[in-house]
C-alpha cells in the first residue's frame, strides 16, 4: 500500500526579485492573417484592377504617341507601343492657328462662369426643394424634373435664345446651361440626408432660409458640389454644339469648335491632295506635312489634357459626392 506524496512548495521568491510575467503573443498583422486561399484571390483582385487601369489608361497614350509621330506612320496605323519619328511639328501648327488665344480665353472663361453658376444653382435649388414651408415646393421640382426627360425641340429652342438676344453673345454659353435637374437631384438627396438638427439649430438663433443655406448648409456640401462642378466643368469644356447653333461671331469661337472646323479643313485638303492631279504642288506639300490622322490626335491631346489635370483636384470628393447624392438614407 502506497502512501500519497504531498506536493512539495515552490521556493519562495528573493524579496528582491519580481516574478517572471508570462509572454504575451504577439497579434498578427492583416498579412499574417490571411489564409492560403485568400493569397491568389488577392492577385488575381491586384492584377485584374491593374489591368483595368491600363486598358483605361491607353487610349491616352495612344493619342500622345500618334501625335508626336512621323505623320505618314500614324497614318497607317502602326504606332502603337512607342512612337516612331519623334517630332512636335503637329503642335506648332495647330497653336499657330489665326484666333488660337482668343478661342482659349472663350473656352476658359465659359468653363469656369458657367462651372461656378451652375454650382450655386443646382445647391440653392436642391436645397431649397427639400425645405417644406416653400410654396408650391412639389410641383416646382416635379416641373424642373421633367425637364429631363421632354424637350420642345431644337428649333423652337433656337428661336427661344434669338427672341432672348443670346445668339452672338457669351452669355448663350452659360444662361442655358445654369439649371440641371440631375445635379439638383443629386444636392437635394444630399441634403436630405444631412442632419436635419443643423438646420434647426440654425433656426433656433433667428437665421432665415437664405442665411441657413449659406453659413450652415453650403459648407458641408463640398463632396457633392465637387461632383456637379467636375460634370459641369467637363460639359463646358467640351461643348462645340452650341457654337455651332448659336454663334457666327468669330470672336466667340470657343476652342473646341475652332479645332473642330480645323480638323474638318485638314480632312478635307488631305482628300483633295489624294484626289490631285496635274499641278498641285501647294496642295501636297500642305497635306504630306498633316494627316487627317496626325490633326485628329493631337486635337484630341490638347482638348482632353486640360481636364486630366484639373479631375484629380477634385477626385477626392467625387466618389463620396456621387455616392451620398446619389442614395438617401
Amino acid at each position: 500500500m502506497t502512501t500519497p506524496t504531498t506536493p512539495r512548495p515552490a521556493p519562495a521568491a528573493d524579496a528582491g526579485t519580481t516574478p517572471p510575467t508570462p509572454a504575451r503573443r504577439r497579434r498578427r498583422s492583416p498579412s499574417e492573417q490571411r489564409s492560403r486561399g485568400d493569397v491568389p484571390f488577392a492577385i488575381l483582385n491586384y492584377g485584374g484592377f491593374l489591368l483595368f487601369a491600363l486598358l483605361c489608361a491607353y487610349p491616352f497614350y495612344y493619342l500622345i504617341i500618334n501625335s508626336i509621330s512621323a505623320n505618314d506612320v500614324s497614318a497607317l496605323g502602326d504606332v502603337r507601343l512607342l512612337p516612331q519619328g519623334l517630332h512636335l511639328s503637329n503642335y506648332q501648327q495647330i497653336l499657330a492657328l489665326d484666333g488660337l488665344t482668343n478661342a482659349a480665353v472663350v473656352s476658359v472663361a465659359r468653363t469656369v462662369i458657367g462651372t461656378a453658376a451652375t454650382v450655386l444653382a443646382s445647391a440653392f435649388l436642391g436645397f431649397m426643394f427639400t425645405q417644406e414651408r416653400m410654396w408650391k415646393r412639389s410641383l416646382w421640382y416635379r416641373l424642373t424634373v421633367f425637364t429631363m426627360y421632354f424637350s420642345a425641340g431644337l428649333i423652337p429652342l433656337y428661336i427661344t435664345m434669338q427672341t432672348l438676344g443670346l445668339t452672338n453673345s457669351f452669355w448663350v454659353y452659360v444662361i442655358p446651361a445654369i439649371v440641371q435637374p440631375f445635379n439638383i437631384i443629386l444636392v437635394k438627396t444630399y441634403v436630405e440626408a444631412m442632419p436635419r438638427s443643423l438646420q434647426e439649430a440654425a433656426e433656433i438663433d433667428g437665421a432665415g432660409t437664405f442665411r441657413t443655406f449659406w453659413r450652415i448648409v453650403l459648407p458641408n456640401m463640398t463632396p457633392i458640389l465637387a461632383t456637379v462642378a467636375i460634370f459641369t466643368a467637363v460639359a463646358q469644356w467640351n461643348s462645340f454644339q452650341d457654337t455651332l447653333l448659336y454663334v457666327t461671331d468669330q470672336k466667340l469661337y470657343s476652342l473646341q469648335y475652332l479645332l473642330y472646323t480645323y480638323t474638318n479643313q485638314a480632312s478635307s485638303l488631305a482628300q483633295a491632295a489624294q484626289n490631285a492631279q496635274g499641278n498641285l504642288g501647294s496642295i501636297v506639300s500642305a497635306a504630306t506635312s498633316q494627316t487627317p490622322t496626325s490633326i485628329r490626335m493631337t486635337v484630341a491631346v490638347l482638348v482632353v489634357l486640360p481636364i486630366i489635370f484639373v479631375y484629380p483636384m477634385f477626385q477626392r470628393y467625387f466618389v463620396k459626392g456621387i455616392m451620398l447624392g446619389a442614395v438617401k438614407g
